[in-house]
């Protein structure tokens, strides 16, 4: 007899009145938000502006979803297009069946388009979201709790799974609860990835390199603790090859994006950087205007004593007569000279 345990939901869905709530979809629509709120709150801090995060994840989103539906239903196929299955339950999302990798893959490709529309640069944006989606997948992970799947062997600890659904090829039992496992490995990811980037301030990608690299580390030996049916490949699950393809492909990228771009990006949004410089421009032209106008005052009233000082100059030239005009020219210029002098 167990003594200990983790229980399962008697129901992954409840029903208010005609519509389904679905633990399964409750679990991605907060990971969801959870990302584009702490993605929102990086981009900030990184100089970009608020609600381009939410922008582009329009685009990223829905093709997330498909992507990584595309890659579980291509991986598990006799699942849905062998004798006695039917291929409409393909398009059931809301059952579970979500690739992680077909996911980030497609997802990427959204979140491309998005940045391509706004002038943004796809790795910088990448940077922002990570560690939000790793916290994404610690929500959604309880996704599988809620439809009691993905579990692993049978076990006697005392944080085992209790599986009580018999449905499809359920056996009632005590499982490892690799949801579980994985729930707070992504956890772990995600704070890894804001120490490192706060530490060494990652740029060019490079702090979206470590959350896939990372996260496929634990999904490696996570995977070899599960139980559901799966290809195998030289004895490796399908997704332990992936993982490691992933893993290695994430490394290299860490390694060549620090050598041929070093440090990070100086800004990552250009309509924030035009809203900033274009403040500073107003304020330059405003300078420059007034410096302008200061210039014209002080040339302005420089003219006019010299204006008034040539005029006092005829004038006593046309007072004086013939006398003046037998003065030495030593004296006259002495007198020309302190002419002005007396009206500046």
């Amino acid at each position: 007899m167990d003594l200990a345990y983790i229980p399962s939901p008697s129901h992954g869905v409840v029903h208010l009145g005609p519509v389904p709530l679905r633990g399964y979809a409750f679990c991605i629509i907060i990971g969801v938000f959870v990302a584009v709120w702490l993605g929102n709150k990086r981009w900030i801090a990184r100089g970009g502006t608020a609600g381009t995060v939410a922008d582009i994840a329009v685009w990223a989103v829905p093709f997330g979803l498909i992507g990584g539906r595309l890659y579980h239903v291509i991986t598990d196929y006799e699942l849905y297009f062998t004798n006695g299955k039917d291929w409409v339950n393909a398009f059931k999302i809301w059952e579970g069946g979500l690739g992680i990798w077909g996911a980030i893959a497609l997802g990427a490709l959204g979140a491309w388009i998005g940045c391509r529309r706004r002038g943004i640069a796809l790795p910088a944006y990448a940077d922002a979201i990570a560690p939000g989606i790793a916290f994404a997948q610690a929500i959604g992970r309880w996704g599988n709790w809620f439809n009691q799947e993905l579990y692993g062997n049978p076990t006697k600890l005392p944080w085992g799974l209790k599986i009580t659904s018999s449905a499809g090829d359920r056996v009632p039992g005590v499982y490892q609860p690799t949801f579980l496992y994985e729930s707070l490995w992504c956890v772990g990811v995600a704070l890894l990835v804001i120490w490192a980037d706060r530490r060494f301030k990652l740029g060019h990608g490079r702090a979206f390199a470590l959350y896939v690299a990372a996260y496929c580390a634990g999904r490696f030996w996570i995977e070899h603790m599960r139980s559901d049916y799966a290809h195998h490949i030289l004895g490796l699950r399908l997704n332990d090859w992936t993982a490691i393809l992933v893993f290695l492909a994430a490394v290299a990228y860490l390694v060549v994006s620090s050598k041929l771009r070093p440090g990070r990006e100086p800004q990552v949004e250009p309509k924030a950087a035009g809203a900033a410089g274009g403040e500073g421009g107003a304020s330059g032209d405003a300078a420059a205007e007034g410096a302008a106008e200061t210039e014209s005052a002080e040339a302005a009233g420089a003219a006019e004593p010299v204006a008034d000082s040539d005029a006092a100059g005829v004038t006593g030239d046309a007072g004086t007569g013939d006398g003046e005009q037998g003065k030495a020219p030593a004296d006259a210029a002495q007198e020309q000279s302190s002419a002005p002098a007396k009206h500046l």
